[in-house]
């Protein structure tokens, strides 16, 4: 077993551990690939072979999944890491900032209370004082900046000082959880009628009421639609309301308002909502922040991460500077979920030490790289020093934790996931290296998964989009899923690089005017591999598709020699790669980059120090050629015309022909590794090809490269076109709404109809997303319906106006019937205001599994169970208001004369009689079009 097939049964064995014996947790090749690092083709493979060796058991469900194979693992008690030391004596705190103060006075123990945060401090004690019930005010500053934890610190002040009792809670509500829908978001806030609409069967309080003489939060305020600024702001006149669906009645309550945005308060809200807020107050971004603050703010973070497992961390002054100089758009937060990262893998690198002593090798490049963004700026830097030592030392400290924890903790001890995931993998057997990769991974994908709401990533960008642009890369994807389809997984893990490249680099000689004509070699040879031929013109057709433009017919032929080449058997006589260049590492550095991208070894690397005589720099060239050498040929790349002169000598004395390029770059030494992989490629044709490449930049391109003049549209899909997709429509629109593109369209369309109408909307629209019940099969975005109403929107828009390549590459999320079940509750209770949902949630979910049950649909299939129940409820919804769908009369005769009509009538006539409504025939229509398009797949 290799060792990266190490790593994977590795990650299994864990994942199974965290479940059940009798429901052991499976896996997916997505989530192996992206948790371990590895390109998705190699997952695959390396999981197929452990199927092979029975190690481990694979689902036929889709996707597919994996666990372990109990059979051939055995259970073993593994003792604890802390049980392996001696309770360690909890030392007496020392404090990180000036002894605390008297609850009275809580804002004293905020960094910052007396330099960047004092006017805030001032305002929020004004605000909370003044006579006789205080002042709303609203908290502004940037994403991660303390909003949150101001808002609590101000509760507490309120507490403190007797302004509020000190039985009464801080009531928090999210405005964003009801943007999209405003009846539903009055019903929240001020509550609701017996009778309002229907369900509502009892008379039910909202925030407001929990909030009567006390104090309400409402986070991402900017989210309130203009009805719900008006609610508000009639609250804060009269201090009276009226519940929804009351008339004439008029309920009062005593409440302190504090909101709290990242936007503009003067874009996003409205003017006479503005007025009624008199203190603004803002927060700092954690760059504006004096030097000495940010090391304060370091010291406490590290403080809770010392008290966590109860032993001192040090940290060197570089890892401190590394993490104050990684902090960008997530300021505090940010700054705290790379701090839980570095103590992590410091406690994993030093876990049976005494003393957790975290130096810069103990830092992840991606926080590393703070170092070099610090020394940019010297001003920052230089003040930094001054108030660092060479060395700082943090003890336990549980005082400060009461006062400092925020939103952004853990709801778990990592340390101790850590500990004992170290000890069972030793125990196994597994060596110290593999254990530090495993869970130093394991360490990513916990603080990743707990901090993707905050938007925060511990990852550096891929290497590869530093050359090539994200949407060749999404496009290769997709590429490489279709060329796997075809021809199977016996391709390189190389794939989607080299294809990356091969594309950006023949868009670029488009853009030049540059033709490149076949040559009879080229032709004849592809000639012998007819699958790869005629896969090679899909690709040719879809790549113009992709970017509106003419692909010429040559680059079928070139397409083909690339997948030709790509094939896992094709490595003989492949042309080898020296780069010469001056300096300690900088052949090394190119030759790294080339070697990651595109895993091949023919590439060798030689570094000249300025001082190594020629003699020697020849004969490690002579050595290098030889080295890469199999029997094709090496192409020479040098940093400098005067090595050019070797290239005879080398030719001579190694008996190797040799070809030179001067005036190397990393593109130019990644085109050629391509290149030189490429299957029929001779030293020359290579040499030729090379002596005028432009790099791969897109940046000059014509627009119809990177652009369709189309208006732009999300195309919304259900059975209907009426129900959920019209649900969907309007939660996109609502987002689209509030960061005023108007330059996107939704569009909701039938399944039933989709074939008919999909070429006349391509024809008029530019596609750039589809989402509902069915997936259109276009050269856009597909969004499943599950996965789309479990993700926030906002964000969702956001990643597809970038473009971004996990969106594309997601599978469908799965669930278990209780997850489902929360999922559908949730979505119901955001998106349906004259139903309720907590009574119809049980009547739809036994409908839509009877259906599943009568139709032979495996209860596995979550993503249909989803779709149908929400669609089942629109229905209902439709039937009440009297409102349900229409077809035609042929439509109705086909649907009557349909064998599995009957069937279908009987479960719609069980619901109708448990709900006391009638359904009608058009309505039972596109209840079977849903279930015969499950069939068909």
């Amino acid at each position: 077993m290799n060792k990266r097939m190490e790593k994977i049964y590795q990650y299994i064995a864990q994942k199974n551990n965290s479940g059940t014996k009798s429901e052991p947790t499976a896996v997916t090749t997505s989530e192996i690939a992206q948790a371990l690092a590895i390109q998705r083709s190699n997952a695959s493979k390396d999981l197929n072979q452990l199927v092979r060796d029975e190690k481990i058991i694979k689902t036929d469900s889709r996707p597919v999944k994996y666990f372990l194979n109990q059979d051939m693992s055995e259970e073993k008690y593994v003792k604890s890491y802390k049980q392996e030391r001696e309770p360690r004596k909890k030392q007496q705190p020392q404090h990180v900032q000036s002894s605390f103060v008297s609850r009275e006075d809580i804002f004293s123990n905020i960094i910052g209370i007396n330099g960047s945060m004092k006017n805030a401090g001032e305002q929020a004690k004004a605000a909370i004082l003044y006579p006789p019930r205080g002042l709303n005010c609203l908290i502004t500053g940037p994403t991660g900046s303390g909003k949150t934890y101001f808002a609590h610190a101000m509760f507490q002040f309120a507490k403190a000082n007797n302004v509020i009792a000190r039985n009464k809670e801080l009531i928090v509500f999210n405005c964003a959880d009801y943007a999209n829908n405003p009846e539903l978001l009055m019903s929240h806030l001020f509550g609701y009628a017996k009778g309002a609409f229907t369900g509502a069967d009892e008379e039910k309080t909202g925030v407001i009421d929990q909030a009567d003489q006390s104090m309400l939060f409402l986070d991402e305020i900017h989210r309130l639609p203009p009805e719900g600024q008006e609610m508000i702001f009639y609250f804060m006149d009269h201090g009276t309301y009226s519940r929804l669906g009351e008339t004439g009645k008029h309920h009062s309550a005593e409440v302190r308002i504090i909101g709290a945005t990242t936007e503009d308060p003067n874009s996003t809200l409205l003017d006479t909502f503005v007025r009624r807020i008199p203190i603004n107050i803002q927060l700092p971004s954690f760059v504006s922040r004096p030097a000495f603050e940010k090391v304060d703010l370091v010291k406490v973070m590290v403080s809770h991460e010392a008290h966590r497992i109860q032993r001192m961390i040090s940290l060197t002054e570089d890892v401190v500077k590394a993490l104050i100089g990684s902090v960008s758009y997530g300021n505090i937060g940010q700054l705290k979920s790379n701090v839980q990262l570095v103590c992590a893998r410091g406690f994993l690198n030093h876990m049976h030490e005494e003393q957790i002593d975290i130096t810069i090798e103990d830092v992840p490049e991606g926080i590393r790289s703070g170092l070099i963004l610090l020394a940019d700026n010297r001003g920052t830097s230089t003040e930094l020093s001054q108030n660092l030592e060479s060395k700082l030392v943090i003890q336990p400290n549980e005082d400060s934790l009461n006062i400092q924890a925020d939103s952004y903790e853990l709801p778990y001890n990592l340390y101790d996931i850590i500990g004992d995931k170290a000890e069972l993998l030793k125990s196994d057997g597994i060596d110290q290296e593999t254990i530090n990769h495993f869970i130093s991974t394991d360490i990513n994908v916990h603080l990743k998964s707990f901090y993707k709401d905050h938007g925060f990533s511990f990852y550096a960008d891929n290497k590869l989009s530093e050359f090539v642009d994200r949407k060749i890369i999404e496009l290769t994807n997709r590429i490489y899923t279709m060329v796997t389809d075809r021809l199977g997984n016996d391709f390189q893990s190389n794939f989607v690089y080299a294809m990356s490249l091969h594309i950006s680099s023949f868009l670029k000689k488009l853009q030049l005017g540059e033709k490149r004509e076949v040559n009879d070699n080229i032709r004849e040879m592809v000639t012998a591999y007819p699958q790869e031929l005629e896969l090679a013109k899909e690709i040719q057709q879809y790549i113009g598709k992709w970017f509106n433009i003419l692909i010429p017919e040559s680059e079928i032929y070139y397409l083909a020699v690339l997948l030709v080449s790509l094939r896992s058997a094709s490595q003989v006589g492949r042309i080898g790669v020296v780069v010469g260049a001056h300096g300690n590492s900088t052949a090394t550095s190119m030759v790294d980059v080339v070697k990651q991208l595109l895993d091949i070894e023919q590439v060798a690397a030689v570094d000249m120090p300025l001082d190594m005589p020629p003699k020697i720099a020849l004969e490690k060239l002579k050595q290098a050629v030889l080295s890469v050498h199999e029997g094709s040929g090496v192409l020479l790349l040098v940093d400098m015309g005067s090595l050019v002169t070797f290239n005879e000598k080398i030719q001579r004395d190694t008996g190797v022909f040799v070809r030179t390029i001067d005036m190397v770059t990393t593109p130019l030494v990644l085109e050629s590794a391509r290149k030189a992989s490429v299957f029929g490629t001779s030293l020359d044709d290579l040499y030729e090809s090379l002596k005028n490449f432009h790099g791969y930049s897109l940046d000059l391109l014509p627009t119809t490269l990177t652009e369709n003049h189309l208006p732009k549209a999300i195309l919304a899909i259900c059975a209907s076109g009426e129900g959920t997709a019209v649900h969907i429509k309007k939660m996109i629109q609502a987002t689209l709404n509030k960061k005023q593109m108007t330059d996107i369209e939704v569009l909701t369309i039938s399944a039933v109809d989709l074939n008919q109408q999909l070429s006349k909307i391509q024809q008029q629209y530019q596609v750039i997303a589809t989402t509902g019940v069915v997936d259109p099969q276009l050269a856009a975005p597909f969004i499943t319906l599950e996965n789309f109403i479990t993700q926030n929107t906002d964000e969702l828009i956001d990643k597809l106006l970038l473009n971004n390549q996990k969106l594309i590459s997601e599978e469908p999320l799965s669930f278990n019937e209780v997850e489902t079940k929360d999922v559908c509750l949730n979505y119901l209770e955001k998106n349906f205001t004259f139903l309720n949902p907590q009574k119809l949630i049980a009547p739809l979910l036994q409908f839509t599994e009877e259906i599943m049950d009568n139709w032979q649909i495996p209860r596995k299939e979550q993503g249909f169970c989803i779709n149908f129940l929400l669609h089942a409820a629109g229905m209902v919804e439709r039937v009440v208001l009297q409102q349900p769908l229409t077809v035609s009369e042929d439509e109705k005769v086909g649907l009557q004369n349909n064998s599995e009509y009957e069937a279908l009538h009987l479960q719609v006539t069980s619901l109708s009689r448990v709900l006391n409504l009638n359904f009608p025939v058009s309505e039972e229509f596109y209840l079977l079009e849903l279930i015969k398009r499950q069939e068909k797949e």
